[in-house]
């Protein structure tokens, strides 16, 4: 027995045990109205699975017609939450996400994101929120070397970056819990995709705004739900992302939201927030649908070897085709970053005095 099927086994009761629970209790309530104007003018935009992990459960994204706002709903609560990002960012799939996180963070798109802040500002203390394990701080500090970058995220992620000194200081926990202590420290916050995965975005953006001096700027990069290939994949569109994205906001609803917190908004961009992620996350997340899946513990039992030769066999021969669809999706993207098929935006806004 090697020893990821040793782990597995031995996580397998504790994950049983929790399902034999039940799922109902991992949710909130379900909204009647929109968390983001308290509109009631829902409408239900779809119901999808965690076609990352596998894990069990149906998830249901709403969309408010009268200000855009897409949420989960009924929304995971705390112990939802735990227990589907479990072994996700650290213990099983730790060693995957480092890797698929690695990879997606190209030099362009880094570069990108710095070059939409230094017009504005010289950063001398930034603190990069959710930074997971750092590569972007890394990778940002060969641009901006007089630059201190710190991170903060809740799992032991940040510790490790900390350790292969990808930040000069690792802070976990919660931004809306530690902003007290970080009053006032930082010249430039920057939150890459975190947003979306947080339960309160508008404590997040306060948060953020105390941990700035008066004049410092607040970068954000986040999916766009009114991208046209939002609506081209449909469940399959990679930034739904469920069940960890929680809520996804339109550009228009977030630069207000910033104007009316204190902040004044001094740049947006699409094209080069976009992330050519799509079609190859689309083609893996079918590949996962109707693949027999890989062991893990919140199955009950382990797969027959028929089903994982299966597998195999299956993905083996669908990489040209994943392969394929990534170079289209690299080709194409020059146009997509000049469309409406761009997944994502940037905003970058600055602390009023």
């Amino acid at each position: 027995m090697d020893t990821r099927t040793a782990e597995i086994a031995e996580l397998r009761s504790d994950y049983q045990a929790e399902l034999a629970l039940g799922l109902d209790r991992f949710f909130h309530p379900r909204r009647t109205t929109c968390p983001w104007c308290e509109s009631a003018a829902l409408t239900r935009r779809m119901r999808t699975r965690d076609w990352v992990q596998g894990k069990p459960g149906v998830f249901t994204l709403d969309r408010c017609r009268d200000c855009g706002h897409v949420f989960q709903n009924p929304r995971l609560n705390t112990d939802g939450l735990n227990f589907y990002y479990r072994d996700f960012y650290d213990g099983l799939g730790r060693e995957t996400t480092e890797t698929v996180l690695q990879g997606r963070g190209s030099p362009r798109r880094y570069q990108a994101s710095v070059d939409s802040l230094t017009p504005h500002i010289a950063p001398r203390t930034w603190l990069d929120v959710g930074t997971s394990y750092g590569f972007f701080c890394a990778a940002a500090k060969k641009v901006l070397p007089e630059t201190e970058f710190d991170g903060l995220d809740m799992g032991e992620a940040v510790e490790e970056a900390a350790k292969a000194g990808r930040i000069s200081r690792a802070y976990r926990g919660l931004l809306t819990e530690l902003a007290g202590d970080l009053a006032g420290r930082y010249d430039t916050v920057s939150m890459f995709h975190y947003l979306e995965h947080t339960l309160d975005p508008r404590a997040e953006l306060q948060a953020a705004r105390t941990a700035l001096r008066p004049g410092g700027h607040l970068l954000i990069e986040v999916p766009d739900p009114q991208s046209l290939s939002a609506r081209l994949l449909g469940k399959w569109w990679v930034p739904w992302f469920q069940p960890q994205h929680l809520q996804l906001m339109p550009v228009a609803n977030l630069r207000e939201e910033l104007n009316r917190g204190g902040f004044s908004v001094v740049a947006e961009e699409r094209g080069t927030a976009h992330v050519p992620v799509d079609l190859i996350g689309a083609g893996w997340f079918v590949l996962n649908r109707i693949l027999p899946s890989d062991d893990a513990p919140w199955r009950e039992e382990p797969p027959p070897r028929v089903a994982r030769a299966t597998r195999s066999a299956g993905l083996l021969a669908a990489l040209p085709v994943l392969l394929g669809l990534h170079a289209v999706e690299l080709l194409a993207a020059p146009v997509a970053r000049r469309s409406r098929l761009a997944n994502a935006y940037r905003l970058v806004a600055r602390r009023n005095n």
